[in-house]
């Protein structure tokens, strides 16, 4: 009797996962499942933060009446830093097969249009036909934009540098310099920083930014909600029961260690902004070929701190831009020191 029952509710239990996967397929890959419950979690930890101060903090409420500027800013981040997690956990941060791709199609475009201005014009009876295959002329066209990438990527590199040693073995793509394969994307990331297990995405050229940002309002979002848990502690000590303050203080410990974390993840990343670098050239940069020869106080891709701000933060640019690799001279120029006309000049910032 147990086993029928046993059976009974396993069936029932798989039929429901089977509608479930029906109706969200992506739940059927364990890595995006695993990815959207980090998100529902990080989502529920937000909520229950906020939701306890409005439960219980009376101070706030009260103040929430007399100054409702002060409760809208603070809602305002709130839904700022949710919605900039989603911005950045949903934005590409670059493959390289896209970038290869719009280089494809913008080659052939250009071949097509030589090709068909190239054609003679047909005459006044209309009498010459001039046929051309698709199939032909896109297989052409495609010739010429693989030969098209490789060339412009290669031209990124010092002459003699070998085809080989800059394709990647599992995508079989040639990569730009500061390109990477992600595994757990199984795809080659320009300007690869680091695989973001809460984000569910890689961090690279397309989303550093808005991953940047994020940091940005995560912890100015938890330095104001440490700061109302901290002022609810301190008031009215003696009309609060004990499970109150037990949990609490639970939450603010909790909030005090994801604060440091963020604190010293938006100084790390702002370093590497400034400097113009990622968290894997910094980690491995002995590994990196064409790093492994440059001195580590060098910068080869830093164009000066104000510059490197101004181009991550403000410039227009494209997510498949591409950073060739610099010349010895300009090496040489980055490796001497810097004397006190550098300074009045600003060296260091352009």
């Amino acid at each position: 009797m147990g086993a029928l029952c046993a059976g009974h509710s396993r069936d029932t239990l798989d039929r429901f996962s089977d509608r479930c996967l029906h109706v969200f397929p992506c739940l059927s890959d364990p890595a995006r499942r695993s990815t959207c419950c980090l998100r529902i979690a990080l989502v529920m930890l937000h909520l229950i933060y906020l939701g306890v101060l409005f439960v219980f903090d009376k101070d706030l409420i009260h103040k929430t009446k007399e100054e409702p500027w002060y409760t809208t800013v603070y809602l305002i981040l709130f839904a700022a830093t949710l919605a900039q997690y989603f911005i950045t956990s949903g934005s590409s941060p670059g493959y390289v097969v896209d970038a290869m791709r719009a280089v494809n199609e913008a080659d052939a475009s250009c071949n097509r249009a030589s090709i068909t201005s190239k054609q003679p014009a047909s005459s006044k009876n209309g009498d010459v036909v001039i046929a051309i295959d698709r199939n032909q002329l896109g297989s052409y066209l495609q010739g010429r934009g693989m030969i098209a990438w490789t060339k412009l990527v290669m031209d990124m590199y010092p002459s003699g540098t070998s085809l080989r040693g800059v394709t990647c073995s599992y995508c079989n793509v040639v990569q730009p310099p500061r390109a990477k394969h992600c595994h757990d994307c199984d795809k080659c990331v320009l300007q690869f920083d680091h695989h973001c297990v809460w984000l569910g995405t890689c961090i690279g050229q397309g989303n550093h930014c808005a991953f940047w940002w994020y940091i940005c309002g995560e912890t100015a979002l938890s330095l104001w909600t440490g700061t109302l848990y901290i002022q609810f502690l301190k008031s009215d000590i003696y009309s609060k029961p004990w499970w109150l303050y037990a949990i609490m203080i639970l939450l603010l410990a909790t909030l005090f260690f994801c604060l440091i974390f963020l604190l010293l993840l938006l100084l790390f990343h702002s370093y590497l902004i400034l400097t113009n670098q990622t968290t894997y050239e910094l980690v491995r940069r002995r590994r990196i070929q064409y790093l492994r020869n440059i001195p580590e106080r060098v910068y080869p891709f830093s164009n000066g701190a104000c510059r490197n701000l101004y181009e991550f933060c403000c410039a227009q640019r494209s997510k498949y831009r591409m950073e060739p690799l610099p010349t010895g001279q300009e090496l040489e120029d980055k490796l001497r020191p810097y004397t006190c006309s550098d300074v009045l000049s600003c060296r260091c910032c352009c």
